[in-house]
């Protein structure tokens, strides 16, 4: 049979458990909260950013030719179009030149 000190100790248990997983939930909304994370998240790509950063001059440093020809590329790539036709590679359409509500008639 249940005596009023087993009921008691049951309840005073109960509430222990209780108190604990409040405790627990508490502790995993603050770890799991959306601005902590986003803190968090934005913190470890600046790191890792830097790092990046730091490996590529260390490399750059290394091997200053390989980066002189890569952005000679880079810029020969962008521009190719404006030095095609300043050395007279590419002619421009003439359609460009001047659209056709403009032209004159002669």
């Amino acid at each position: 049979m249940t005596t009023p000190a087993d009921v008691t100790s049951a309840e005073a248990r109960a509430m222990a458990a209780r108190q604990r997983l409040t405790g627990t939930v508490e502790q995993l909304q603050g770890q799991l909260a959306p601005r902590k994370l986003a803190r968090e998240a934005a913190d470890s790509m600046s790191e890792h950013a830097q790092s990046l950063a730091h490996a590529s001059v260390k490399t750059a440093m290394r091997n200053p030719s390989a980066v002189t020809g890569a952005a000679a590329v880079l810029v020969l790539l962008l521009c190719r179009r404006p030095l095609g036709r300043a050395l007279g590679l590419i002619k421009p359409p003439p359609s460009a030149a001047q659209p056709v509500h403009l032209r004159r008639v002669r």
